[in-house]
């Protein structure tokens, strides 16, 4: 059986977690504090971050990386389209909120309102969770552009862009931090994702000290 050491709201966990359990991938899940650097995790990726998989008797790190790896390895059922234009598009869009969407938005406010708390690194910076909470208004619009245009983000098939994407917003939402109620097409988007078995798994999370927010686990919002 595969492991994954993880932490239950990192995005970049999710996302590995949502492509092991959309190929139906059994997997161990380990949670590694992984600011403590451990001197055994840090022997697995030296660079102190999660996620971490082991698999196929290999360790390997970096969500991209791993995502890569699964997909190449474990192509039923496909996240990444075969034309070589549409690849394109998904990566950029992963990259988009693995990158773009992560800076402005998720370590605005996750990271400030629940990472400094189970870290003890004191309290939320205003200026951070200001400036989060009027970047994601920005990226929700971005995303009702693209599903006015395409069935999911990236095209007309669910591909990793979706769980990036998807990763991202259920962490944030853990908090109460996505207003749904901005785009309906952006909230009939989530539903639909979360509505997957693979999903079921990320909804039952529970992190000490930061209960679900009001409509974390109601499929109909």
């Amino acid at each position: 059986m595969a492991r994954l050491f993880h932490v239950p709201l990192s995005p970049f966990c999710r996302k590995v977690r949502l492509s092991l359990a959309e190929k139906k991938i059994d997997v161990e899940l380990v949670e590694e504090r992984y600011w403590e650097e451990d001197p055994e995790f840090m022997r697995r990726n030296p660079a102190g971050k999660v996620p971490v998989l082991k698999i196929d008797g290999v360790i390997m790190a970096e969500s991209a990386a791993i995502c890569e790896y699964i997909e190449e390895t474990r192509p039923d059922p496909s996240l990444m389209p075969k034309d070589a234009i549409a690849r394109a598009e998904v990566r950029r869009l992963v990259g988009w909120f693995d990158d773009k969407f992560h800076h402005e938005v998720t370590s605005k406010l996750l990271y400030e309102r629940v990472n400094k708390k189970m870290m003890k690194l004191g309290y939320p910076d205003s200026k951070n969770v200001k400036a989060g909470s009027k970047a994601i208004k920005y990226h929700l619009d971005y995303m009702t552009w693209l599903l006015d245009h395409r069935r999911w983000l990236a095209g007309d098939a669910m591909s990793l862009a979706d769980f990036a994407a998807a990763a991202h917003l259920s962490a944030l939402d853990y908090n109460s931090d996505v207003d749904w109620n901005r785009s309906e097409v952006v909230k009939d988007w989530y539903a639909k994702i979360k509505s997957r078995p693979a999903f079921r798994n990320i909804l039952a999370d529970q992190v000490p000290g930061f209960p679900p927010a009001k409509h974390y686990n109601d499929l109909d919002f």
